[in-house]
């Protein structure tokens, strides 16, 4: 009697789709400032250009995510990703090399617990006290900027004007106290180091007549130009500076740090707000620029390392600490595409609904 052929058990299917196998998808980024912590920002990009189904369409950055963002464009505008990708490698390798001259280092003890702080270091505390009871415009040296060298040195600007990624720029304006966003064609040396300008350590950026600070006390980063001037529903942020922090800082450099944290997230956070309430109004919306705002799906690339690190460390450019975080960065990105990606294009993975919800 003759009998059948086994029947082979199927194959099962994969849960999620190889994110190397999907059609391509359009994404915003939005990209945080931080000082030396933007090296992990540098390191989550390093990945994210790895993925040719991601196409990035603009980046919104602030400080050195403003930087992270320029160099990204540039490179990407001459090589494509691997052109954006040693483009990053270079930039922070001449931030590295910079700082080999600076007095800014790591004391002994430092080094010997393998800590990255600078606390313990002399010339970080005489920064920290003189910064308390000086302005930059009271010393000789407040006035300069070594990251404009390293900018001209790294970014061809006019290819970056007609870089096909758009970018958002955001500087504030120290006389009306509100932010800029500067676009490609606007885009130099003065307004990267304007982004990036802490006016506790320098001098105001002057552009057009006016003078710039740091972009994170207008928005880190802005959100606003990535719904009203692109078409992509996704955007991924790249956070640095936590939302949220267990207890209270007792000690004064604690207490200050916090307060910079706060300060710095706060109109992001009212941005994610609008978000989240127009999501919630949607279906009686009849504004096409609300219904954009309302369908954004919005992602958060995040590290607890990073979070753990002193403010100090935001100064610390060993290549060593850099790429430490460069390879955080990596490894947060890799875990958010095996863990998330197949919601990209799909569904918002950061819950901004709790941002509305009471204490």
């Amino acid at each position: 009697m003759a009998t059948s052929p086994k029947r082979q058990p199927a194959k099962p299917k994969p849960a999620n789709p190889e994110p190397s196998r999907r059609d391509p998808l359009l994404i915003d980024l939005g990209l945080q400032g931080g000082g030396s912590h933007g090296a992990f920002t540098w390191g989550v990009l390093d990945r994210l250009l790895e993925e040719d189904w991601l196409k990035i369409e603009a980046i919104s950055g602030t400080s050195a995510g403003a930087m992270n963002a320029a160099v990204l464009a540039d490179g990407h505008a001459e090589g494509g990703a691997e052109g954006a990708r040693a483009a990053l490698e270079k930039f922070w390798r001449s931030v590295s090399r910079a700082a080999a001259l600076s007095p800014l280092k790591r004391g002994p003890l430092d080094i010997m617990l393998d800590r990255w702080t600078l606390d313990s270091s002399p010339a970080y505390v005489a920064m920290d006290v003189m910064s308390r009871l000086f302005s930059p415009y009271d010393m000789p040296f407040g006035g300069g900027n070594p990251l404009e060298e390293i900018l001209a040195q790294n970014l061809d600007f006019g290819r970056l004007s007609a870089a096909p990624i758009k970018l958002f720029i955001t500087a504030t304006n120290v006389r009306t106290g509100r932010g800029r966003v500067f676009r490609n064609a606007e885009i130099s040396p003065q307004v990267l180091m304007a982004s990036a300008c802490l006016p506790q350590m320098f001098q105001a950026v002057e552009i057009e007549g006016d003078g710039y600070w740091d972009g994170g006390f207008a928005g880190n980063p802005t959100m606003t130009p990535l719904i009203r001037e692109c078409t992509s529903d996704d955007t991924i942020l790249v956070g640095i500076n936590p939302v949220q922090r267990p207890g209270i800082p007792r000690a004064a450099r604690d207490i200050l740090n916090r307060l910079n944290e706060v300060s710095f997230n706060a109109v992001l956070l009212k941005e994610l707000e609008m978000i989240a309430l127009l999501r919630r109004a949607a279906a009686r919306i009849d504004d096409p620029e609300a219904r954009h705002w309302a369908s954004m799906r919005l992602h958060l690339v995040r590290s607890d390392r990073v979070a753990e690190l002193g403010a100090s460390s935001k100064l610390n450019a060993e290549w060593p600490f850099l790429t430490m975080l460069r390879d955080e960065g990596r490894r947060a990105m890799d875990a958010f595409l095996r863990e998330r990606g197949a919601d990209l294009g799909q569904r918002s993975t950061l819950n901004i609904d709790r941002l509305l919800e009471a204490d």
